[in-house]
Parts: structure tokens; sequence; C-alpha cells
């Protein structure tokens, strides 16, 4: 875990950047709102709304993520509304609940908008849970979301944008599909069910903390796609909330709320939240889990009994998540990843193939965008993988086969880098044997979505840089035609 997260690659220090923008966002919300005379409760809910404003919010362009930052109050200042005034009605307050986050996962459909804006309006019925605001506090509470919001904005559009200086995100379409065929749609109902599993037995468990496995639950679905992906986020929720809670006895309990002690721990709670959240999400549950330690503590309710109630709540919650892919319309591993694993290779086709126009002289050929989409389709890949390749998976053969599929999946990733920054040379030639190679590999990549076999054939020896590109990603995709090319009954990452 310390190596994941500490030796994890930070190209251009976008993650080091992420992170020190939303402890400087965040921090100014909370400052706004005290000096606007906000009572704690609204401090809390503006620093709220201020980092799911800085977190959730991923369009492709800046502008994009301008437009979804502005939407973010509309989408959970009703919300708001209606938890505070449903406080006193149990069932139609759990009722609003289970709705909330069966819309919050559906709006997934309409991609990172309305992830974004199903993700505020969830957290904004969440946070009402345990800070009980009353019809009286809503002017206050509502105000406090907007000034939050504005000044994250601000932070990210203004003050810090380093976006602008970067390239245009890209961001794969989620699996398309129609009704119950569309996994978003099955999400849906699978997180509406495992929430209500959640929300019962969370209140068997305690009446006054049971939101906390409806929470659980929630996450659990955030950024997944399969049964598989779902149950090892589960476990590396459970796992994350465990080690937190086990640090907050030794900081948030002995702090007793005290000021300056819990904005520092704040402070560092957020930047690790930030910093780890791409490439750990157990370190991100970690501090997650300090963070709401010391906030409680600031309302005077932290106990060592309270971390324990929320290890079980969490427990529940990831269990709710886990009976409901499970049961409930299922979506097998095996489909998500070998969908993801055939874009990630049509791709290279389009690599290849933009590449081949470029390196023949066409003006207007440019396979930069799509070695982005490439680099992109294959992080999808590899988080579908994950359940294969965890450490607790007993499968040893199917590990390493998901294993040898990533490997040489990469290695067409990095022989396309070199081919594109080979091409974009202004003295790069175009040859007979370029347009041949070119075309094998086109070839080899329509054989292995097709299910065919790959003639593989042996080219002499290359010097030409892009030459040697080209047959070294053929070799690969030959080479990959073995572990996809599965026996029945035996998929790559199971049913």
């Amino acid at each position: 875990m310390l190596k994941k997260v500490f030796m994890a690659p930070d190209p251009g220090r976008i993650r080091l950047r992420f992170a020190a923008r939303a402890v400087l966002g965040i921090g100014l919300a909370v400052v706004v709102c005290g000096l606007a005379g906000h009572s704690l409760t609204g401090a809390i809910t503006g620093g709220l709304a201020a980092l799911l404003a800085l977190f959730t919010v991923t369009d492709a362009t800046v502008r994009g993520q301008a437009v979804t930052t502005a939407l973010l109050p509309a989408a959970g200042l009703p919300v708001l509304a209606a938890a505070a005034l449903l406080q006193d009605q149990p069932v139609a307050r759990d009722l609003a609940f289970l709705a909330v986050v069966g819309l919050g996962v559906y709006a997934r459909r309409w991609g990172p908008r309305g992830h974004s804006l199903g993700v505020f309006a969830f957290m904004t019925y969440f946070a009402a849970q345990f800070l009980h605001p009353d019809t009286a506090q809503l002017p206050e509470l509502c105000v406090s979301v907007l000034l939050s919001v504005g000044t994250a904005a601000a932070v990210r559009f203004g003050l810090w944008c380093y976006e602008r200086r970067l390239p245009p995100a890209v961001v794969p379409a989620p699996p398309g599909g129609t009704g119950l065929a569309r996994v978003t749609t099955r999400q849906a109902v699978q997180a509406t069910a495992g929430s209500g599993f959640a929300l019962l037995v969370g209140q068997m468990v305690s009446g006054e903390r049971w939101y906390w496995a409806v929470g659980a639950t929630w996450w659990v679905f955030v950024n997944t796609t399969s049964r598989g992906e779902t149950l090892v986020r589960g476990f590396r929720r459970v796992l994350g909330t465990v080690v937190g809670a086990g640090l907050a006895l030794f900081v948030a309990v002995p702090a007793h709320g005290d000021g300056p002690v819990t904005a520092l721990v704040v402070a560092v709670s957020v930047f690790g939240i930030f910093y780890t959240a791409a490439v750990s999400y157990t370190w991100m549950m970690l501090w997650v889990t300090v963070l709401a330690a010391m906030l409680y503590g600031l309302l005077g309710v932290l106990t060592p009994a309270l971390l324990g109630l929320r290890m079980v709540e969490t427990g529940v919650g990831a269990l709710g998540a886990a009976l409901a892919v499970v049961f409930v319309l299922p979506v097998s591993t095996h489909s998500v990843t070998d969908a993801w694993i055939q874009r990630a290779l049509r791709c290279v086709h389009a690599c290849t193939a933009q590449t081949a126009a470029r390196l023949a002289g066409a003006p207007d050929a440019d396979p930069a965008p799509t070695v982005t989409e490439l680099e992109q389709l294959l992080a999808r890949v590899r988080l579908s993988v994950a359940p294969l390749v965890h450490p607790l998976n007993p499968m040893l053969g199917r590990k390493r086969r998901a294993r040898r599929v990533l490997a040489l999946l990469d290695d067409c990733a990095r022989e396309i880098r070199g081919l594109v920054a080979v091409a974009a040379d202004p003295e790069a030639s175009h040859d007979a044997r370029l347009a041949a190679a070119c075309w094998r590999v086109e070839a080899a990549v329509e054989a292995l979505t097709g299910g065919r076999d790959i003639e593989v054939r042996t080219a002499p020896p290359a010097t030409e840089p892009a030459l040697a590109h080209l047959h070294s990603l053929e070799r690969a995709l030959a080479e990959l035609s073995t572990p996809l090319r599965t026996p029945p009954g035996s998929p790559l990452v199971g049913t």
C-alpha cells in the first residue's frame, strides 16, 4: 500500500496540484462561511460542498467543468430542503433517501456531468442525516452551499486553473445499451436494493448512525461497473475504514475537538483524499475516515465506541452492495472486461491508421488524441481486471492470464507512444514497408476483435524507428491472441 501511493508516477505533478488546490479551495470556502457569520453546521456543510465541487467534477473541458460546477447547487439544494423537511418522518425520509440513491446512480448514463450531479445530490442528503438541520436552518445552509461552491469555482477556474495548460481529457463513454441492458440502469437498481438492505440492517445496528451503512453502499458503486469490481471496491472500503479508524483513535480522539489541531488534521486529510484517490481507494478511505472523525470531534460526539460503530456500519454497507451485485441483475466481470479490451484494441487500430496517414503526409492526420484515449481505456481495463489480479483471488491460472493480457496491452501502448513520437518528427518519411507493417497491425486487431487467428509473419530486423515500433506492436498483438482465446467455460475473469 505504501509503495502504491508514494511511488506511483505523477506526470506533471497533477495529483500534487489537485490535492494542494483542494486544501486551498476548501479552506477558503470554510473561511468565507465563517466571515458570513454561519454556524458550525453551516461551515461543515459549506466545506463538504466545496470538497465535492473540487473532487467530483471531471468533464473533459474546462468550460464543461465550469458548467457542471454551476449546476451543482441546482442538484443539491432541493435535496437538502427535502432532507430537512422529512427529518421527523422516518418512513418518508428513508424512501426519499432510496430515491436519491437510485436517481443519482441512474444519472451516470449522461456521462461525467450526470455522475457529478448525482454524487452531489446524494452527499447533500447524506450530510443532512448527521447534521440534522431543521427548516429554520435551511436559509443559512443554502447560502453556505452557494458561497462554498462559488469559492471553490473561483479557486479552480480563476486562481489556479492548471487544466487550461493541459490537453482536453478524454473520458471513455460508459457501455451502451437500452433498458435493463444498459449497465447504468442495472446499477441504479442494484444500488437501490443494496442501500435498502443497508438502511434496514443499519438501523437495527444503530438508530442514530444508520446512514453510514447507506453511504458505504453508495460509494462502493461509484466508478465500478461489474460484479467483480464492486466486490473488490467493497473490500477496499472496509479495509480503509478499519485502518483509518485505528489511526483516528490516536489522532482524533485525543484532539477532543481542539480548533488548531483539528484544522491541521483536516487539512492533511483533505490533501490525502485528493492525492491518493487516483491510485488507492483503500488509502482514500483511510483519510475519509480520519476526516469524518475530526468533524465528529468538532461536534463533540467522538468516542472510541463511535469509531467502532462506523466500522460495523461500513461492513453492513459493503455487505449490502455485495448481495446486490450478486443477486440483483448481475453484470459479469467477464463481459465488462471483454468490452473494454475490445475498445482498447479498436483504439490501437485507430492510432495505427492515423499514424500511417501522418507518415504518408496527410496534413490533417493527428494520432495524439487517440493515444490519450488509449491510455484512458487501458485504465478502465485495469480497473475491470482488478478482481482477478487481486492478491486474495485463489484462481491462480486466471490471475496469470489476466496479468499477461495487461502486460501485453501495456506493450502495445508503449509501442504506439513510440510510433506516434516518431511520426511527429517532421523528417519522418513513409515507404512501402511502413504501409505494409501498418496494414498487418490493423489486420491483427481486426482478427483479435473478430475472434480469428492471427497470421504471424517473420519480418526482417528493422533499423528505422517507425518500423521497429510497428514490428514490436505486431508481435504483442499476436501474443495477445493466446490468453484472449479462452476455452469454453473458462473465461478470462470469470462470471
